[in-house]
């Protein structure tokens, strides 16, 4: 059961992260590229950067190559984001779809910024709850940027998900 609630949590943020996506199709470049402090960086950027972290957390525990690399690639079209998440999503449910998920399964973690760090050991619940939030912290920094430029945010919380997934409705009597 455990195991389903993560997968739960997962299917909102790519959810929520292809939502968002679709809201800022309608902006301008320009407007693609706005900030404010305290933000991760421009819209754009962001995005690029919420994606471009779920596929180097999903790598940890299955194949995903090409992933797209924020430093080779900072111009990446809202389409090519878009052709990764659609990885992403596939990942998640190959990796859910297998054996069972065990959220207190030990990664080796080899991928470090100096190489010659130690590998990382990571406890599985750990990359699969920073996945999670990560999503979350960065679309609401997007968020904080469309709202200090007074334009409309995106509906995109756990209620709008469940409300898509008819799992939160009025009780009706007869």
């Amino acid at each position: 059961m455990p195991t389903q609630l993560i997968l739960r949590q997962l299917r909102h943020d790519i959810w929520a992260t292809e939502r968002l996506i679709e809201h800022v199709r309608r902006l301008s470049s320009q407007q693609l590229q706005l900030t404010v402090p305290g933000t991760y960086g421009s819209i754009h950027k962001t995005l690029l950067h919420i994606v471009a972290a779920n596929e180097r957390y999903l790598r940890r525990f299955l194949p995903m190559d090409p992933v797209i690399d924020e430093d080779r690639t900072p111009n990446a079209s809202l389409d090519d984001i878009v052709a990764h998440l659609r990885k992403v999503k596939d990942a998640v449910e190959k990796l859910f779809a297998g054996e069972h998920v065990d959220p207190d399964a030990v990664i080796r973690d080899n991928r470090r910024r100096n190489p010659a760090d130690p590998p990382l050991l990571i406890t599985s619940w750990v990359l699969l709850n920073q996945f999670v939030h990560h999503g979350s912290d960065h679309r609401a920094q997007i968020g904080t940027i469309l709202g200090a430029n007074g334009l409309p945010t995106a509906d995109i919380d756990v209620w709008a998900y469940a409300r898509e997934l008819d799992a939160v409705k009025e009780e009706r009597t007869s």
